[in-house]
């Protein structure tokens, strides 16, 4: 294996963060992360110091940092709508006039969630399903101006991204068939949101992109192509995924016009769990058309690929654009459960011009963090030039960053929230964002669902 610019052990993070459970480490460099982009030239720093015991109980951040509550599960919809619903997920920030900011956020909710989103005439996909997204807006000041549902009648939206043109296509993680859970119609899908005008996208399924356990997306905004993961921990574990719409061009409503939905093979490797040495790379990738988007009667991982097969990966997850490539995250890989090799998460990096795919960053456990589970999820570029990782694992749940020398620091903990004190529960996070000015993060707790808008001193 390569050596790493920089890594963290589980005494120094411990010593950092001043918590027991605080479990990320990290091999890699992330200026590879950034060439050519506009955080190239910023400089990584070491974190904003120890975290402060936060006297209300919700939010531990550094000194100089402030946080406020933007809204809450089960709280009153401003709209009138309903309720604030359950299970806070995937978000983005969109920017508006005036110095406003637009977040559309997602609902990760399965048949048994506690809280639906409301259904709302026009802009309801299926009325038996409890998920979809409700969108906010902010003014310069923080104050928040409107929430309303945005989509709703869909399941598990669990992650999703923002378009060039300003929608947020949102993910629903989940194969359920009409008459599966008391749904109505089949499940699976992406949905195009307006985050101003929801009604203006309403609640079509963007069929020809696929119906599997979608989690995220990311659009290569001088191709058009939107590339796609698929969250599927069990074996047999995902596939990466790009859809070559017939309207490249893009455009509010272009999606639907239809194209091509291939998979990604990378020849020789049959799972990317296998590739341990971070600066890997692999020329040649190959795109295969998938045979049947709408896996009528095999899920699409499972489909016949040819004699060479496909290439798989366990728990990929978080995906976006940076630069010319595409970065992609594969959360955790565990070999008891049948992947090739174990880690702790990983982010690749494609790029198309090139047909070149790189191993960029392996997140343990070749450390002496051995705590299984405890691995990066949703990630956003941070206004220093790093990477903002919501943790997804065990014990106290943090926001972490990572600098581009390598260097892990806490940004966030989160409060016990539910459980008890001899036998704690702390909820993840999710969704993190930053306003399109960089000096606001937008982050959610998962449970309770909470939306924060975390201001200070950030460094860009």
């Amino acid at each position: 294996m390569s050596e790493p610019a920089r890594s963290a052990t589980r005494r120094q993070v411990l010593a950092r963060t001043g918590a027991l459970g605080a479990s990320i480490a990290f091999a890699g460099n992330l200026s590879e992360l950034f060439a050519g982009t506009a955080a190239a030239q910023d400089l990584g720093h070491h974190g904003y110091g120890p975290l402060v015991p936060d006297p209300d109980g919700l939010l531990d951040l550094p000194e100089g940092f402030r946080y406020r509550v933007l809204s809450r599960e089960g709280d009153p919809l401003r709209s009138g709508e309903g309720l604030v619903p359950s299970n806070h997920d995937g978000m983005s920030a969109f920017p508006g006039g005036h110095g406003r900011v637009h977040l559309v956020r997602n609902h990760e909710n399965r048949a048994t969630a506690k809280i639906p989103v409301p259904a709302v005439e026009g802009i309801t996909y299926d009325p038996t399903g409890k998920g979809g997204c409700t969108a906010l807006t902010v003014d310069r000041h923080g104050k928040v101006l409107s929430e309303r549902v945005a989509i709703a009648g869909t399941a598990v939206n669990c992650a999703g991204g923002p378009t060039p043109w300003g929608t947020w296509l949102t993910c629903e993680e989940t194969e359920d068939r009409a008459g599966t859970n008391g749904y109505t119609k089949d499940h699976g899908f992406i949905f195009e949101v307006d985050p101003v005008n929801p009604r203006r996208t309403g609640a079509v399924p963007l069929t020809a992109m696929g119906r599997f356990q979608h989690e995220a997306i990311a659009v290569d905004p001088r191709r058009g192509i939107v590339y796609e993961t698929e969250d599927a921990f069990l074996k047999p574990f995902g596939l990466f995924y790009r859809f070559l719409p017939n309207r490249p061009e893009g455009g509010l409503g272009s999606l639907r016009a239809g194209g091509r939905l291939q998979a990604m093979r990378v020849p020789g490797v049959p799972d990317l769990s296998s590739i341990q040495e971070t600066g890997a790379t692999f020329d040649g990738i190959e795109w295969v058309d998938v045979p049947d988007p709408l896996a009528a009667q095999t899920p699409v991982r499972l489909q016949d690929f040819g004699p060479k097969g496909i290439t798989h990966a366990q728990k990929l997850e978080g995906c976006y654009w940076g630069g010319t490539s595409v970065y992609f995250v594969s959360s955790f890989a565990h070999s008891a459960e049948g992947s090739a090799a174990d880690h702790y998460g990983q982010i690749w990096r494609y790029d198309p011009s090139s047909r070149r795919l790189t191993l960029v960053i392996v997140f343990g456990p070749d450390t002496d963090i051995q705590l299984p589970g405890e691995s990066p999820d949703n990630i956003c570029l941070a206004p220093s030039g790093g990477l903002m990782v919501c943790e997804d694992g065990n014990g106290a749940q943090h926001v972490f960053g990572v600098t581009r020398r390598g260097e892990v620091y806490p940004m966030a903990r989160g409060a016990q929230n539910i459980g008890t004190p001899e036998a704690p529960e702390w909820g993840e996070f999710a969704g993190v964002t930053f306003s399109p000015d960089g000096r606001t993060m937008y982050v959610n707790c998962y449970t309770p669902g909470t939306t924060f808008a975390v201001t200070g001193p950030w460094r860009s």
